[in-house]
């Protein structure tokens, strides 16, 4: 097991826990532009958005890749709904407590996602680099 699965390992995630361990997964598949959105008291469905791109389709299906399998083998958990991976221009994965966007450079320029939340306090999470 890696020394982040380790600090991770064990933790029943959520909220800001489970943001940090899915943007570790992103940052692992080289993910660029890794932002996370803190919605609590903006939004009644979830607490966090991460935020991401991939170089290209493929890469937007790896970092999808990364995050699902690193969840699911260090955590043992799995998104409820995963939207768009077929595409992979934009690919949303629902943790309830987090839900995880997967952009193209061009599907991120064209919705601007971060733009339509720009009250949310959002930070670039640490990803252990």
């Amino acid at each position: 097991m890696s020394p982040r699965a380790d600090a991770l390992s064990g933790l029943a995630l959520e909220g800001a826990e489970l943001a940090q361990a899915i943007a570790l997964e992103a940052a692992d598949k080289k993910a660029v532009d890794l932002l996370e959105l803190d919605l609590r008291g903006v939004l009644g469905y979830t607490d966090y958005f991460i935020i991401c791109s991939g170089n290209s389709e493929r890469q937007t299906r790896a970092i999808h890749d990364g995050i699902h399998l690193g969840l699911k083998n260090e955590h043992n958990l799995l998104p409820r709904r995963v939207e768009g991976a077929a595409e992979a221009r934009w690919i949303l994965m629902d943790y309830l407590d987090v839900i995880v966007h997967i952009f193209t450079p061009e599907a991120r320029e064209y919705y601007r996602l971060e733009l339509l939340w720009g009250e949310a306090p959002r930070r670039s999470p640490a990803t252990g680099d």
